[in-house]
């Protein structure tokens, strides 16, 4: 068995190890891609991979546990230890990382009397369930059990959040009486305040940095905390940000490749590096996360691309050549290799095959449930996607006026059918003055949960409930006797496409196409509105006409050699009737930042 130790030095085996790490996440890339990313981490001369371990894609129904498929940590780790690569694992209860909630499984917003992220003990005992079941995967896997793990994290930036001892002592005690036996970290910024909030200085835990340049800088910070409370430990930067993440409706972010390299090379004169992201991957289905400003959450894109050294698909980038550059000049020693490169395919003007609307099929594809004021979606069981609210109103004036109060995020008021209203966040309660022309008219509302807040004091908000919170009013009172319907897209879907396509209403499209050879691909959507695909049954993830991206990205694990279907499920009622694979991303014209 190996021996990895933080003294003033790193040490594997009794001698100095500089760790070169980049951050690749499991649940970001399918697991046919895992080795791909791999290769080409360990083809740059580097010699450690780290991850985050999201709770919420682990159990995602309280109780209920997944680590296979595309969750199976244990496979990833051995992938990467088949490759000779070392693993730094993140595991705690919260791990930001522009993933959904947190990571918090969204089901916690059921205990309204929890505080997350703190010493509550309902909290303690929702996370030593989920701890129990994690850490009998995770605890063979370490070094000194012969596996390829150095060392854990015991929680994720907590210094910028608060400041509960007693709760990373609990997070401690958990993993230590689980068997964790490697060095357990905290990363934080580099500055005393959050050095000291999110530290647990009696346990010895090694104390690394957040940054993405002036590293001299940064590490002297981190340096002083240290010598002040008595350490003299190896400096790390457990995130060093090679480029950053994207919302809808800004410009690109992108950071040149060669002031990077120059960056990375100060900071690892100094100490160790650990690339956040080497590859960022895709955020499917509806784990994107949020960003909170003020009034509004700023929802992040489905490309989780970073502007990494490896682009979305898992190519080398210019980043990637800086990079190496950099290596072979600053680590003559370390062995490097040429990169794996996939190859690309597009399949133009694919035909529309069948149409049909929502509301044609939403009582054969949806689970109905029936109360009297509407629930918000986590009351109903739910927690991602969308629900469609009904209820019938008569009609007391040709001329009438509604109001959705306490809603999120996205809304679309329809009478009869037509749509009237479409609401986003703030807009969220304003009147909605309608002409009624039946004496009972039917009122539908769909509403979206684009993401929940991945960072900072809104976690603890009420935005972060979903749905309809409140109720709908009619006039100046509240309307009763309503239908929810859910629609999570976590299952497959029966939809029977021979029934009514209603114009400029939420609709699903469906496409099909042969091919002979597989590839990975681009979906062009820039002729649709906003909404989801789904690749032969697979939520690909969002998309949206506002841009910066008007595409989304394609692995051929998800094709098949033969018939492939893709479904549109389109809630602006812009739509085409042919679609394309290209063998590019496409981007809407904006000013790149």
């Amino acid at each position: 068995m190996k021996k990895f130790e933080v003294r003033e030095d790193f040490l594997l085996e009794g001698q100095p190890f500089k760790i070169l790490s980049g951050a690749i996440h499991y649940f970001r890339i399918l697991p046919e891609d895992w080795y791909h990313s791999l290769y080409n981490l360990k083809a740059l001369g580097f010699n450690t991979v780290e991850t985050y371990i999201p709770w919420n894609i682990h159990e995602p129904k309280e109780g209920h546990f997944n680590f296979s498929g595309r969750y199976d940590i244990k496979k990833f780790v051995e992938v990467a230890e088949d490759l000779g690569l070392y693993v730094i694992l993140r595991p705690s209860p919260y791990i930001c990382a522009e993933w959904e909630f947190g990571g918090l499984p969204a089901w916690l917003l059921n205990y309204k009397n929890m505080r997350i992220r703190s010493s509550d003990p309902q909290f303690i005992e929702k996370v030593e369930r989920f701890y129990k079941k994690l850490f009998e995967i995770l605890t063979p896997l370490q070094i000194d059990h012969g596996g390829p793990v150095l060392m854990m994290q015991l929680e994720n930036e907590y210094g910028s959040y608060g400041e509960d001892k007693d709760y990373l002592k609990a997070l401690y005690d958990l993993m230590i009486d689980l068997g964790v036996t490697v060095p357990i970290f905290t990363s934080d910024g580099p500055w005393k305040a959050t050095q000291e909030a999110g530290t647990l200085l009696e346990e010895n835990l090694l104390t690394t940095g957040n940054f993405g340049s002036r590293a001299k800088e940064n590490f002297s910070d981190l340096k002083a905390f240290q010598e002040k409370n008595g350490k003299k430990w190896p400096l790390m930067v457990m995130e060093f940000w090679d480029g950053w993440f994207n919302r809808w409706g800004e410009a690109i972010v992108r950071r040149d490749g060669s002031d990077l390299a120059k960056d990375v090379k100060e900071a690892l004169e100094l100490g160790s590096v650990n690339l956040y992201m080497f590859h960022g991957g895709t955020n499917f289905g509806f784990m994107n996360g949020c960003s909170a400003r003020g009034e509004t959450d700023l929802h992040q894109i489905t490309s989780y691309d970073y502007d990494a050294p490896l682009d979305e698909q898992g190519n080398p980038t210019k980043k990637y050549y800086a990079l190496q550059k950099m290596m072979q000049e600053t680590f003559p020693e370390i062995e490097i290799h040429e990169p794996l490169v996939k190859e690309t395919m597009e399949v133009q003007n694919i035909p529309l095959k069948e149409k049909v609307s929502l509301f044609s099929v939403i009582d054969d594809l949806a689970d109905k449930k029936e109360t009297k004021y509407p629930k918000s979606m986590e009351e109903l069981g739910q927690e991602y996607g969308y629900i469609l609210y009904r209820t019938k109103a008569k009609k007391d004036s040709d001329e009438e006026t509604y109001r959705v109060i306490d809603g999120r995020d996205r809304l679309q008021f329809f009478i009869n059918e037509e749509k009237k209203a479409t609401q986003y966040q703030t807009e969220i309660g304003e009147k909605i003055n309608v002409i009624q022309k039946e004496e009972v008219n039917q009122i539908d509302i769909l509403v979206e949960n684009m993401g929940r807040v991945n960072y900072g004091h809104k976690l603890l908000a009420d935005t972060q409930h979903k749905g309809i919170r409140t109720g709908v009013m009619s006039d100046l009172h509240f309307m009763l006797n309503w239908e929810q319907f859910s629609i999570d897209f976590s299952t497959p879907l029966s939809i029977n496409f021979k029934k009514e396509w209603i114009k400029n209403t939420p609709s699903f499209y469906r496409y099909t196409f042969d091919i002979d050879e597989v590839e990975d691909t681009f979906i062009n959507m820039e002729n649709f509105g906003k909404g989801i695909v789904l690749i032969n049954g697979f939520n690909i993830g969002r998309f949206w006409e506002i841009g910066p991206t008007l595409s989304l990205y394609i692995s051929k694990s998800l094709l098949n050699k033969g018939e492939n279907e893709i479904i549109v499920f389109e809630t602006e009622g812009t739509w085409s009737e042919t679609i394309s694979l290209e063998k590019e991303p496409k981007y809407k014209k904006m000013e790149e930042k």
